[in-house]
């Protein structure tokens, strides 16, 4: 019988990759006299004069020291923060420096950080400890990620207004996404309705995101009712999915503007109609009119898939004439625009990215909360929108080309 007693075996400490180095050490060191250098120096431009310096440019008088805590990509610091008086209006006012905000408790770099940990999907409970090795020992309450967040919404409020007017948006994108958001105590599915333009000089920017009741043709045209109001011009083309009520607030707002159906949404809906071993055919049909090298190859390519599928499948055949020549409206404009034309591709991005960010969220508590957040992923740089191919001919656009239906 084994009469040996266990013996407790000392595990090895754990040396984390982001353990404090002696060199961030040295510098935590220094950053509090920093601070206050840099404060003590805002101070004296302020009042036009140093630490008992004489002076008739003197506009008020310093006022001791005050023990301050700020939060650094090196850590909790404590310094002391410069006070001054001055007289303004006949009273005397304590002076706020622009460089450390009266109430700041962290430094913008860091609130940028938390942001950018948000917005790029890490949930809000695990902000604080996913940058714990920049914050160290300070302190990070919950609701400060919400505090962030919030303060989002002044900056919004005046993106979603601001003047369109002098904006040259020959091309514009029109979609909608689902969002699980709460409305009037209930949880439901709401779709974000958004607006991306195309410049003259080929970048897009991002024009309205929108929560509307539905997609029907009231909903599309109150969200193309307000862009108007804000000064957007008649663009020259409208990239859209298809949805039935945007086609009909488009028409009743922007008569006989040229639209272009996005071929990816219309081959799903064509192979939605028809049994799967046909699929592969539809697909090299509709792929030989979409990807033709010429304008002459992709008229030929449409009329040459009417004919066959009006033989062999009624269904596969309505849903193509359904687009009609919205499918290729593309061909009237310069052919290095194609590839970025003939699809929504450039704002399914940007839904697919939304989705990303927002399929661990549940449900939204207000409406505002989903459009900030969705505001917050461009604003910050996590979705990014670069200029479309072929932006150096935009300035060559020619009127579409019609297409005879047989």
């Amino acid at each position: 019988m084994n009469n040996s007693r266990a013996v407790a075996v000392r595990q090895p400490e754990i040396s984390l990759p982001y353990s404090p180095d002696p060199l961030s050490e040295a510098i935590r060191q220094q950053i509090r006299g920093a601070i206050a250098k840099i404060a003590q120096e805002e101070l004296a431009v302020f009042l036009g004069a140093g630490t008992y310096e004489r002076s008739p440019r003197r506009r008020g008088y310093r006022n001791g020291v005050k023990a301050r805590t700020l939060s650094t990509s090196f850590g909790k610091t404590e310094f002391l923060m410069p006070r001054a008086v001055v007289t303004e209006g006949g009273r005397r006012v304590e002076w706020q420096s622009s460089v450390v905000p009266r109430y700041a408790r962290r430094a913008r770099e860091v609130d940028a950080a938390l942001l950018g940990l948000y917005f790029g999907g890490v949930n809000q409970r695990k902000v604080g400890r996913a940058i714990r090795p920049l914050l160290r020992e300070s302190p990070m309450s919950r609701s400060a990620v919400s505090r962030l967040v919030v303060g989002l919404k002044g900056y919004f409020d005046g993106w979603r207004t601001r003047s369109l007017a002098d904006e040259n948006i020959p091309y514009v994108y029109l979609d909608g996404t689902y969002m699980r958001v709460r409305c009037a105590g209930k949880s439901g599915s709401l779709p974000v309705m958004a607006a991306v333009g195309v410049r003259a000089t080929g970048e897009k920017v991002l024009l309205a995101l929108e929560l509307r009741g539905s997609e029907s043709a009231a909903a599309w045209e109150s969200f193309l009712q307000a862009l108007l109001s804000r000064g957007l011009k008649r663009p020259q083309l409208a990239i859209i999915d298809g949805n039935a009520g945007l086609v009909r607030a488009l028409e009743d707002l922007w008569p006989g503007l040229p639209r272009q159906r996005c071929v990816v949404h219309k081959l799903r809906n064509l192979l939605a109609h028809a049994p799967k071993r046909l699929h592969d055919d539809i697909r090299a049909d509709f792929h030989a009119m979409v990807y033709a090298e010429d304008v002459a190859g992709v008229r030929a390519g449409y009329e040459a898939f009417l004919r066959k599928w009006r033989r062999l499948s009624e269904g596969v055949a309505r849903s193509f004439e359904e687009a009609g020549p919205d499918l290729i409206t593309f061909i009237g404009y310069p052919k290095s625009q194609w590839k970025a034309l003939r699809t929504t591709n450039i704002i399914e991005r940007i839904n697919q990215e939304f989705r990303r960010r927002t399929k661990t969220q549940g449900c939204f508590p207000t409406e505002s909360s989903v459009l900030i957040l969705l505001f917050g992923l461009i604003a910050s740089g996590m979705v990014r929108l670069r200029r479309i191919g072929g932006y150096e001919d935009i300035g060559a656009v020619q009127a579409p080309q019609s297409l005879a239906v047989s």
